[in-house]
């Protein structure tokens, strides 16, 4: 069947189980990879379009008001299915409504073989950054004339499945043999497609000859590594000078890449500390391009004295965009080669060997899972790294992963597998072989503390966004444990049993029982432990969990914690050393010794958080008072984290360079290098200023008539600051960014602005909107009147340039928790130093946070707009100008609200 009718809808709603009606029908007939046909009609829905649904489409009730209803052409509709595959971008979707409205109209539902393209999408271009049909036209250079309009995206979605279908064809046989083992269990009526490509591929002997073959499957061939034996032939200085002279002029393609005086300042800083063996602390203001200054400094050094330099960055956005963008780049314009590649933890590298043996696994229950199967089948004919990182998963896609990462490889296997492919030593020899390695913070830490050959020789680093390093250090130290990753460990050991048909063995079943009986009665104690004193310590996690510190002081029930805590380690370690590995077939024993090693991990956990001394770490536990009542979260960090970069540092003695655009408090880095416990060191400290005319750029705004806000009265506060965005949105036409510090407040202001802002904006919230961060970005950026709400994520990382952000809205001046474990045990700390807690931390990192927020409006030359901080305390209060003097100057307004309305609308 070769027959493709392809479906789009627009309707009134989402569900047509709750009354929703289709009100436009699309229809493309794709036939022998060629459109033979077209229909589109409006319909009637015989109900009202709202507001929202209208602006989304361009369909109103007056243009309905005429048409047909679905019964009238359902007749006409249902010639078009007969003998064809139905099509369409979420098939349930469609298929849904175009069923509910035929059994209305007294026809039979559709029931023909289905293709749904974001399924065949997800699996065939795992490297799209979004499945939505629109991002994937976009991406795919589609033609899309009218998103949103019925036709316009079944003509699309035509010519997505004619791409996909190519696609298709170009695969080995040995994948469309994976492929069709796993058809049976997808959404999509794939087995015939695939059976017939199966038999096509069989004669393509160029194209099953282009890949490696390995544990079964086909895999990418590895292109050739380079080496780096070369030198720079002019310094640094003159390939500067001669690159601001010339580049401009003659290389159009890098007109972004014109070096700024404070961009060619940085990197002969950066050059300087290097070559002096100096540590260094250098503040880079927004638009001074410290990503380049970096890079440039550091591959001349590496180049030059042939040694290798680390580049470390906390977020994965900024190691993708210096891998794929900035350095490909450079690349083209530096007088010599660059060598440079991205090494990650082992959990980020698919193993082959696990991978495949998971192939023939016959639970196929497990949709998500399957899914994900055929995903990594194909992802593994394209790519060169085997880092999960470059391809979406569905969401339980990612916990299989783990079970087949080579992180779940056991160490002989490691290294039994120098003779075969390996993603993760393709990595390591990448990284011998390069002259600059990025990396990420954690993974730095990790190589550092545990002392690793991986960066023995490694003398040279770059800590980007390196506010965040004293607590990744700190992190690393500690531990996350939660029931619901306890209790998977525990049933993968117990499927595993299964298999192996030795859960019938009398001890192992009894272990097994008690452990698991012992596990849920332990977390249960503790999450009605913390229901009952967490709430005398008034504290709560960012997305409004309850949080119990574990103290000195604890309830006299909590020796009934710790021995119920040691009596889970006894059981652990009983179920562990209950079966004779010896006996178990060399084909299982892997599984099980994955398995085994991950109960005496928990087993371990389990004792390092309840035995930890109490100077050093802070642990605390958290329950979701609305969730299962053994939803139990556990956490751990270093309280002195600056004693341990310290003892990194001396220990590695090389050259750390750390740069962020937020490090400095009134111009002074001394809170920094105190939470990097440098003292009387000399260190080279410089700040570069943003290049920006911020005083032409933006105006800064605070209110002088909101209610005070009170700790547990706070609701006259928000409604007031959800009123200040209601009437900035009607000026700004939206394109607001609203920043929040805790999670509680902002589901209270989302639901207020849902009521005031009706359907006329689209408001996007993170942790209620679904989405990454970087979704949640997208759809910001790809409506027109939007407003996007974001907790402490969104201060920073987030680059929204041009008009798709003319106002920044700061509601509460980002003054951490008290009550947050960390921050209690800090100020515990300080106050027993006898320091003032407040201006010793609390403040600094207020200011940071705050610069972080307000930086997120200007990011180019032309960039202008509005800063509003709902919080007059910095006008008020004293400390209110170490705010203020942090960041640049700006003409300030306080005044009544509706007087800085009247100012945003001059302004803007």
């Amino acid at each position: 069947m070769n027959k493709f009718v392809i479906v789009d809808l627009e309707t009134t709603g989402n569900s047509p189980h709750k009354g929703d009606r289709i009100i436009e029908i699309g229809i493309v007939v794709l036939q022998n990879g060629k459109i033979i046909e077209q229909f589109a009609q409006l319909i009637n829905p015989e109900q009202h379009i709202s507001r929202f649904i209208s602006h989304l489409t361009g369909i109103t009730n007056e243009m309905v008001m005429d048409q047909p209803s679905f019964s009238e052409i359902a007749s006409q509709l249902m010639a078009y299915f007969t003998d064809a595959y139905f099509v369409a971008h979420n098939v349930p979707f469609d298929l849904g409504f175009i069923n509910a409205e035929l059994k209305n109209a007294g026809y039979t539902p559709i029931n023909q073989p289905i293709i749904d393209t974001v399924e065949l999408s997800r699996i065939l271009l795992s490297t799209a950054p979004s499945f939505k049909l629109s991002y994937l036209s976009e991406w795919l250079a589609l033609k899309h004339d009218d998103p949103h309009r019925a036709l316009s995206d079944a003509y699309v979605t035509a010519e997505l499945l004619k791409y996909l279908l190519s696609k298709l064809a170009t695969l080995p046989l040995n994948t469309i043999k994976r492929l069709l083992q796993l058809a049976p269990f997808l959404k999509s009526s794939l087995f015939q497609l695939l059976s017939e490509q199966k038999e096509l591929a069989r004669k393509q002997i160029e194209i099953n000859d282009r890949y490696d073959y390995e544990f079964g499957l086909a895999i990418k061939r590895e292109k050739e590594i380079m080496t780096t034996d070369q030198s720079a032939e002019i310094s640094i200085g003159e390939w500067l000078d001669r690159f601001l002279s010339e580049v401009r002029a003659n290389h159009d393609d890098h007109r972004n890449y014109e070096f700024r005086p404070g961009q060619k300042e940085m990197a002969s800083y950066i050059y300087h500390a290097f070559q002096s063996n100096q540590h260094a602390i250098i503040e880079a203001g927004t638009g001074t391009g410290k990503t380049l200054a970096y890079l440039v400094a550091s591959l001349f050094y590496a180049v030059e004295h042939k040694e290798q330099v680390i580049v470390s960055t906390f977020l994965t956005q900024l190691q993708l965009q210096l891998i794929n963008q900035e350095i490909p780049r450079l690349a083209k314009i530096l007088p010599f080669t660059i060598n440079a590649t991205l090494l990650k933890g082992k959990q980020h590298y698919i193993s082959l060997p696990l991978f495949s043996q998971s192939l023939f696994d016959q639970e196929m229950t497990n949709y998500d899972q399957i899914l994900t199967k055929a995903i990594l089948v194909v992802w593994l004919t394209e790519t060169e790294t085997g880092d999960i990182d470059e391809i979406q998963l569905p969401s339980s896609g990612y916990r299989f992963f783990n079970q087949i990462s080579v992180s779940r490889e056991l160490q002989q296997e490691n290294h039994a597998q120098n003779e075969t492919i390996s993603f993760y030593n393709r990595a390591i020899s990448k990284a011998e072989h390069a002259n600059l390695i990025v990396v990420n913070h954690a993974l730095l830490a990790k190589n550092l503390a545990e002392k690793t050959t991986l960066f023995n020789h490694i003398n040279k680093f770059i800590i980007d966004e390196a506010h965040h390093f004293p607590r990744v250090v700190g992190q690393h130290y500690g531990l996350q444990l939660d029931y619901l990753s306890s209790l998977k460990k525990i049933e993968d050991f117990e499927k595993c049993l299964t298999k192996l048909n030795a859960d019938h063995q009398p001890t192992i079943k009894r272990l097994l029982s008690m452990l698991k009986e012992e596990h849920d009665d332990f977390n249960r104690f503790i999450y009605h432990y913390v229901s009952r004193n967490g709430k005398n310590q008034a504290a709560a996690s960012d997305i409004g969990r309850t949080q119990y510190i574990i103290g000195n002081k604890d309830q006299s029930d909590w020796q009934v914690v710790l021995e119920m805590a040691s009596r889970l380690q006894f059981i652990l370690h009983d179920v562990c050393h209950a079966f004779d590995l010896k006996s178990v077939p060399e084909a299982n024993k892997h599984q099980l010794q994955s398995v085994v090693e991950d109960l005496l991990e928990l087993k371990d956990k389990l004792k390092q958080f309840f035995n930890a001394e109490q100077s050093k770490t802070v642990s605390w536990i958290e329950i979701d008072k609305y969730g299962a009542k053994n939803a139990v979260y556990f956490y751990q960090e270093h309280l002195h984290a600056e004693k341990l970069i310290q003892e990194l540092l001396l220990k590695k003695k090389g050259t750390f360079v750390f740069t962020s655009a937020s490090l400095s408090i009134t111009e002074q880095f001394d809170y920094f290098k105190q939470q990097l416990g440098f003292s009387n060191e000399t260190i080279f400290e410089r700040r570069i200023p943003s290049p920006y005319p911020f005083q032409n750029q933006v105006k800064l705004c605070v209110p002088n008539d909101f209610p005070i806000a009170k700790y547990g009265a706070m609701d006259p506060f928000i409604e007031a600051a959800c009123e200040a965005i209601f009437s900035l949105a009607e000026v700004t036409k939206g394109r607001m960014l609203i920043l929040f510090n805790g999670y509680e407040m902002l589901k209270k202001a989302y639901r207020l602005l849902k009521e005031l802002l009706d359907d006329d904006f689209m408001v996007i919230a993170q942790g209620i909107s679904s989405g990454s961060h970087e979704r949640l970005k997208k759809n910001f950026q790809n409506f027109d009147r939007a407003l996007l709400l974001g907790t402490h994520a969104f201060w920073e990382g987030l680059d929204i340039p041009g008009d798709n952000l003319s106002c920044v809205v700061i509601v509460r001046l980002p003054f951490e928790a008290p009550q947050h474990p960390i921050v209690n045990a800090k100020i515990n700390d300080l106050k027993r130093q006898e320091k003032n807690p407040f201006t010793s931390m609390s403040l600094p990192n207020a200011v940071i946070r705050f610069k972080q927020g307000f930086g997120r409006l200007i990011r180019s030359y032309e960039d202008r707009g509005i800063v509003f901080v709902c919080d007059d305390r910095i006008v008020t209060e004293q400390y209110g100008q170490v705010f203020l003097n942090s960041i640049p100057q700006v003409q300030l307004f306080h005044r009544r609200t509706n007087e800085l309305i009247e100012t945003v609308q001059e302004w803007l």
